[in-house]
């Protein structure tokens, strides 16, 4: 997914992709699925993703919480704002990294704006740039990417 990069440092059951789809990759370090643009792909992200850390990679429980989290926000927020389809979701495992991609058609940038107590949304980003290392942005010739990295416990 190349493109230009903005980045800071620091359902129906019938229908949802199963876990096997996302790890249906030849990568053992890599899974990849196209999501519907519905609300119950927040729910099926999550899960997704859950099976990948925990059984696939074998990375513990409390490790991947943060990151189950984190695609649940990437995903809503696309579902919300971007008009898509569909979405693609992507998480890789490069060396000590845990790398989630969320892939829309919009070339709206997010944007992280502050949060207040009484706030009832908004929050999804704020999560992003409190519990990663690092996110961004990748700007696509028809869309964009958007990711996040945390520490995968690897050395």
């Amino acid at each position: 997914m190349a493109g230009v990069n903005a980045t800071r440092t620091a359902s129906e059951p019938e229908q949802c992709p199963t876990p096997a789809v996302l790890g249906a990759s030849d990568d053992p370090t890599t899974g990849e699925v196209l999501l519907p643009n519905r609300p119950e792909s927040a729910y099926a992200a999550r899960e997704l993703v859950r099976s990948v850390l925990t059984r696939r990679w074998g990375l513990p429980a409390s490790l991947t919480e943060d990151v189950v989290l984190l695609v649940s926000e990437l995903v809503g927020n696309a579902v919300r704002h971007t008009g898509a389809h569909t979405l693609g979701l992507r998480v890789r495992r490069p060396h000590g990294r845990i790398r989630v991609e969320v892939r829309d058609p919009s070339r709206g940038l997010p944007c992280l704006l502050p949060v207040h107590d009484l706030d009832v949304s908004g929050r999804g980003l704020f999560l992003v740039d409190h519990l990663s290392d690092r996110w961004g942005v990748d700007l696509l010739p028809h869309g964009k990417t958007t990711w996040f990295e945390a520490a995968s416990g690897d050395h």
